[in-house]
Formats: C-alpha cells, sequence, structure tokens
C-alpha cells in the first residue's frame, strides 16, 4: 500500500469483475455477455461516425439517444439520463440518491457493485435476506430506510419479482428511491419503466451490454421522475460531462431501431437457456427459475468449485463465488448452441 494513499483509498474493497483470460478456444460463460454480436446496423452506424468529426467532442447530452429511449419507453427526454455504462450510472445513483441519513436496503445475494459503492461514497446500508428459495419478499422491504435498491432479474440467482411485487415495495416506501436494476429484464421479464408515470421515487436503470450484445461500447440509462434525473445530471455535470463519445452514441441509436434484430436474439438466449436448464435438471442440478440470459445451479453430490475447476481444465468458464449461502452455485452464462452442446458434453462427462 502506497504512503500517497489517500484514507479512503486505504479503506476500499474494489469490485472484482469476471475473468477476461486470453486463451485460445475459450468457451467463455462467466460474465453475461451476449453469445451473439450486435445488430449489423449498429456497426454501420458506428462505421459511419469514424471520421474528421472524432477531433470534436461529443454532445455532452446525448440528445439522440435520450430521444431514441424516451421514445422507446414512451416518456419525455427529461426522464432519462445515460452514462458510460449501467455501472457509471448506478455510481452517480449511489452519490446523488442513496447517499441519506439513513440506510439504505438491498440483498444479501444481490450485484457485489453495490457494497462497493457504499465503500466509495460512505453509504450506510443494511443486507435483507433472500428466502430460502433465493426470493425477494417485499414485506421485508417496509422498514425505515434510506433508500432501496435490487437487480430484477436479481444476479446473481437470476430470479424475476413481478411489477404487482415492486409496487408492494414502492407503494410501502413513498418517501424513499427505489431503484430497479433491470440488466437481465429483456430475458424474460417486464420492465418496471411502466410504472414510473405512477412513482416519481421509482428509478429504473438498463444497460446495452446484455440484451443489446454492445458490452464493449459502455452505455448504461437510467429512467424516472424528472427530478431523480436533474440529481443524477448535477453528479454527471461535476464528474465527467462528456460520458458517452460519437461512436456509443451512434452505436446505442441503431441498436433501440433493429427491434426485430434485438427480439430474435433474445428469443434465441431464452430458448437455449430453456434447454440448458432440463438438461442440467436431469443431470441431478437444482436450477433456480431464471428470467436472465445466465443459470444459478447447485449439484447435490458434487462441490461447486470442482465443477467450476474441473470444467476450466476443459477450457469452460463460468463463474463460481466463494461467499455464504451461494458458495455451492455457479452461475453460467447462455451461449451459443454449440458452445452449450459443449457444455453439457463436458458435464457429463466430470459427473460421470
Amino acid at each position: 500500500m502506497s504512503r500517497f494513499w489517500s484514507q479512503r483509498v486505504h479503506q476500499l474493497t474494489p469490485y472484482v469483475p469476471g475473468e477476461q483470460p486470453k486463451v485460445d478456444n475459450l468457451i467463455k460463460l462467466n460474465t453475461n455477455e451476449s453469445p451473439y454480436p450486435p445488430s449489423p446496423k449498429v456497426l454501420e452506424a458506428i462505421s459511419a461516425q469514424v471520421n474528421d468529426k472524432l477531433r470534436l467532442y461529443p454532445d455532452p447530452n446525448s440528445d439522440a439517444l435520450k430521444q431514441s429511449l424516451a421514445h422507446y419507453y414512451q416518456l419525455e427526454t427529461n426522464q432519462v439520463f445515460v452514462g458510460n455504462g449501467s455501472d457509471e450510472v448506478l455510481a452517480h445513483i449511489f452519490m446523488g440518491l442513496l447517499k441519506q441519513d439513513k440506510p439504505i436496503l438491498f440483498p444479501d445475494i444481490t450485484y457485489s457493485f453495490y457494497p462497493v459503492y457504499c465503500g466509495l461514497y460512505d453509504v450506510e446500508y443494511q443486507t435483507v435476506p433472500l428466502n430460502e428459495e433465493f426470493a425477494i419478499q417485499p414485506a421485508d422491504y417496509q422498514i425505515d430506510n434510506g433508500g432501496i435498491i435490487f437487480p430484477n432479474p436479481n444476479a446473481p440467482t437470476g430470479r424475476l419479482l413481478p411489477l404487482q411485487a415492486i409496487e408492494q415495495i414502492l407503494q410501502g416506501n413513498p418517501n424513499s428511491v427505489v431503484v430497479v436494476d433491470e440488466a437481465y429484464i429483456d430475458f424474460g421479464g417486464e420492465s418496471a419503466a411502466q410504472l414510473i408515470h405512477r412513482y416519481p421515487n421509482l428509478l429504473v436503470v438498463q444497460t446495452f451490454s446484455k440484451s443489446r450484445a454492445l458490452a464493449g461500447l459502455r452505455v448504461g440509462f437510467a429512467l424516472g421522475h424528472p427530478d431523480l434525473i436533474e440529481a443524477l445530471e448535477r453528479v454527471k455535470n461535476s464528474f465527467n460531462s462528456y460520458p458517452l463519445d460519437r461512436l456509443a452514441v451512434a452505436g446505442a441509436v441503431a441498436a433501440m431501431e433493429d427491434e426485430s434484430y434485438f427480439e430474435a436474439s433474445c428469443d434465441k438466449i431464452i430458448a437455449t437457456r430453456n434447454r440448458l436448464t432440463e438438461f442440467l435438471q436431469q443431470q441431478g442440478f437444482q436450477v433456480i427459475p431464471s428470467a436472465a440470459n445466465f443459470v444459478f445451479a447447485s449439484h447435490p453430490d458434487k462441490a461447486a468449485a470442482d465443477i467450476a475447476q474441473a470444467l476450466r481444465e476443459r477450457a469452460i468458464i463460468v463463474r463460481y463465488f466463494n461467499k455464504p449461502r451461494i458458495d455451492e452455485y455457479l452461475r453460467i452464462t447462455i451461449g451459443t448452441d454449440a458452445e452449450t452442446d459443449a457444455l453439457c458434453q463436458a458435464l457429463m462427462e466430470i459427473l460421470a
């Protein structure tokens, strides 16, 4: 540790992202990236922006993208915020909306970046245990708090909370911001964005990294009441006025416009997820019902860490979390059909 570090840096426990190993012929099922490429229209739009205008700053407000998102979600542009990936959007939310006098609430098994943000911004928090089936119980969030945040579907479990249950949380917390982190919503759920008109305390966060196949472009956004969006704009413009470059805006707009490609990609991933779930269950795995582009599974006779290592030896990597309650589960990203076939073959060998 450097003597030049600030006291806050000494205290930080940074987020550890999923591995990105440089291995030939690797089947990479550990970071929930799309197994399919972006829409060809996205690549065309990005290529068209590679010209002498790159010497100029991009639009600091990313108006073209905000207009596209507002149209898609039937909102006004002042109800849309965009940032450099949903992680940056979430960071601004923790600073601008969740840093309150009371502890915020989020599930005990959830996106592991949440406690990292709390450490960075000195936000007090309290974890709320999922039930024995790894589900969020709305009644558990009817306690005094400074805000609430949870993924839907949850990560890493993949369980979906229906809109009715989200409304129960919103109705029970009219004086708290409720943030619904929808990174995986397009793989089997209904977006809470349709509730924004009725709940001024609701903020919905999404990303282009998963269902839009643009993890490498880094585009995220938030939807909510103009007062909530204004808070994020104030933080953003105190941090980085140009979070999205010209290529990112052009690619993201094109992705929103190619609805048929988006729907076809999601349908293929859902079909493969269903097939993989059925296979895993036939092999004795317990599989948590998933509405995401991954499954969360545990085998009664074989340790999750051992399965993960055996897969790695076969050049297949999945995500293993050595954490309480979930240390016997693997999170497996949905790949292509060919990758899924290779995974299934490897698992049959390992379990034999």
